[in-house]
């Protein structure tokens, strides 16, 4: 399949700065885009701390604080663009803003540049709908945040997406030291935000059903299911406790389960009173503390738990 060189980032937010990081450490050549000055100076921070930060935990070597400073930043995307090997969108998760983006890379990216997008649930179909002359090299890559800590990342194919842009796009994931999760097909949420909005579907009906408290739910999730699923998926879990177990345990349960199709009320209850998360100091929870220390708190946890030894089956 051949190495990738150089990549363009566009979008310097929360995902953007993380890639760049990931990159640099595999050898590449990164450019990140942004149309705000603003984003690319806080990028650069953000770069430079995450830097830092892995080396200070053993998860980088010495040397990767002296990389990070060969990124480059522009807000000239076109420019940027032209002679990538691949081109990875990390914008507003707007349906019409990432189609007119990818309108655009159709006539700037290199001919034969992978075109990615990090949507966390559009269809990459969907996505590529006004960019038709090169929807064969337009493809889903979402990671997971931070990008530097975790290792899966889904690899979406739309209708069009060519199987030679899949296997490029696995190849550069297994180039940068990540592992590609495939989903087969190019449904809302793929994989992960599947799964992650059943069980936070779920733990928001358990609340409203008043069969336990928001800080109850959360603890036992946290400290209890999430603990377990570090060390084993949910489907081994299954294997463990044995089929017949689960299957009977299933048939009690599952008339009992939230399968409301519409957001929970409460989303709308917080947001109209303006707790929309860390950054105003409260959504389901009140902060004290400012975001990037909560954010800082979250991966030294998912460090700690990276730097545990563990065997690999994979």
């Amino acid at each position: 399949m051949g190495t990738f060189d150089e990549v363009t980032i566009v979008g310097a937010g929360a995902m953007g700065h993380g890639f760049a990081v990931q990159f640099v450490r595999s050898g590449i050549d990164v450019t990140v885009v942004d149309h705000r000055e603003v984003n690319l100076n806080r990028a650069r921070e953000r770069i430079r701390n995450a830097a830092r930060f892995l080396v200070e935990r053993e998860l980088a070597d010495l040397d990767l604080e002296a990389d990070v400073a060969t990124v480059d930043y522009t807000l000239d995307r076109e420019e940027a663009v032209a002679e990538s090997d691949l081109v990875l969108e990390t914008i507003a998760e707007d349906l019409g803003v990432k189609r007119e983006l990818f309108a655009g890379l159709a006539t700037e990216a290199d001919e034969d540049a992978i075109l990615a997008s990090n949507t966390s649930g559009l269809p990459i179909t969907d996505v590529a709908a006004e960019a038709s002359d090169v929807a064969d090299r337009i493809i889903g890559c979402h990671w997971w945040y931070p990008p530097y800590l975790l290792r899966p990342v889904e690899v979406i194919p739309g209708k069009r997406t060519s199987d030679r842009t899949v296997d490029r796009t696995r190849s550069f994931l297994q180039q940068v030291d990540r592992d590609p999760v495939l989903v087969k097909r190019d449904v809302p949420g793929f994989v992960w935000n599947r799964i992650q909005h059943a069980v936070v579907r779920e733990c928001l009906h358990i609340v409203e059903e008043g069969i336990a408290s928001l800080e109850d739910v959360n603890r036992a999730i946290r400290d209890g299911y999430a603990m377990r699923t570090t060390a084993i998926g949910p489907l081994e879990t299954v294997d463990i406790a044995g089929l017949e177990l689960f299957r009977t345990s299933a048939v009690d349960i599952y008339p009992d389960l939230c399968d409301r199709e519409t957001p929970n009320p409460s989303y709308e209850h917080r947001l109209a009173e303006g707790k929309t998360g860390i950054e105003v100091g409260a959504g389901f929870f009140e902060y004290d503390r400012d975001p990037d220390e909560i954010t800082a708190d979250r991966d030294e946890r998912v460090s700690t738990i990276r730097r545990a030894p563990r065997e690999r089956d994979d």
